[in-house]
């Protein structure tokens, strides 16, 4: 059967244009439209759809009201629409603390390659969230919103690590689709004391990664901020890579190199970048964690890592909002532990 979307946005003329994006898929079905948030919730009561995609600004109840409202009634997959400004990844985010899963900018630019390649994403993005959140082997989409974690005790049991801890030199973490609130769950489980540097590469655009790294930081007991180009490495600190580029740490190890992304390059920024120049800079000496998201971005990166005996580790498809990269990796056979959300911050932070 296809996957049944609801489209919720309160521009008529965008409302066709997405139903008429989706439906040219034979894997997707548009079941109903509705223009602002009190309808939409009226519409996934009577409809049951699979996926719902949401604006943010609408009249009578916006888009984040929306998603409460609807993950309170009848939990299902929501995917956000949002404006490239910092208002509009402030919103985003709120919306992913709200309950939805995944997002995309609002944009649908008249050039030709771009448009198709926007529509293409996008429906791959509704069919995967769709289907995903249907597979027998994952929980229902939860009622609540994740909370935020408490960080750990010194006396806290858990895990042990696959590696003792002076092994490590760097922590490198990579997600797409969902990652945003899984990278809040396992940052939020480490301790300010924690010893090593990590980078985070989340698949977000440009006018986000600012945004969301000020959230980190406020959220977590370690520093949290997006990088710059020539920012040391320092212990307990982590750096977001920007969106739109690549980031890399240079081969004596000491700083990050923030680059403008080479053309033949899909993902800005690249797990498989991150992790590549990781390998380099710390043969053996790298912990890498691949979250949820969608495709195989990090697969390649962490068979260099594996070629130079690092760890690394994949979340597990029953906590994953999209079981794309952390399942690339581990059916590659470069996992040394695959773990459930919830155990991937603890078991982190025991690398102490």
């Amino acid at each position: 059967m296809p996957v049944r979307v609801l489209v919720v946005d309160d521009s008529g003329f965008f409302r066709r244009r997405l139903t008429g994006i989706l439906d040219a898929d034979p894997r997707i079905s548009v079941v109903g439209s509705a223009d602002n948030g009190r309808t939409a919730l009226d519409q996934v009561l009577a409809l049951h759809p699979d996926v719902v995609t949401m604006d943010v600004a609408m009249p009578i109840m916006d888009g984040i009201e929306a998603v409460r409202a609807i993950m309170r009634h009848r939990p299902t997959p929501i995917l956000m629409f949002s404006a490239l400004t910092t208002d509009g990844a402030e919103a985003t985010l709120n919306a992913l603390d709200a309950g939805a899963v995944d997002f995309l900018p609002k944009r649908f630019e008249d050039d030709t390659t771009e448009y198709e390649r926007t529509c293409d994403e996008l429906r791959q993005r509704v069919y995967q969230l769709g289907v995903g959140m249907k597979s027998p082997r994952r929980p229902a989409v939860s009622a609540s919103p994740p909370k935020v974690s408490r960080p750990i005790s010194a006396t806290a049991t858990h895990p042990t690590p696959s590696r003792a801890r002076h092994d490590y030199r760097l922590v490198v973490i990579g997600a797409s689709t969902g990652g945003p609130q899984a990278l809040q769950e396992v940052l939020t489980r480490l301790p300010a004391s924690f010893p090593l540097p990590l980078l985070l590469v989340q698949h977000m655009p440009a006018a986000f990664t600012p945004t969301f790294a000020a959230r980190l930081n406020q959220l977590c007991q370690i520093p949290v901020r997006e990088a710059r180009e020539g920012d040391l490495l320092v212990r307990g600190t982590a750096l977001l890579a920007p969106g739109g580029k690549q980031m890399s740490v240079e081969e004596r190890g000491t700083k990050v190199w923030v680059r403008e992304s080479e053309a033949h390059l899909h993902y800005r920024p690249s797990v498989d970048v991150a992790f590549a120049s990781a390998g380099r800079a710390f043969p053996g000496q790298v912990l890498a964690i691949v979250l949820t998201g969608m495709g195989a971005d990090g697969r390649e990166g962490a068979r260099l890592l594996k070629q130079g005996h690092s760890t690394v580790w994949a979340q597990d498809e029953a906590s994953c909002v999209v079981y794309g990269m952390p399942m690339a990796v581990a059916e590659a056979g470069l996992a040394d532990r695959v773990l459930p959300l919830s155990e991937l911050g603890h078991a982190l932070a025991s690398v102490l």
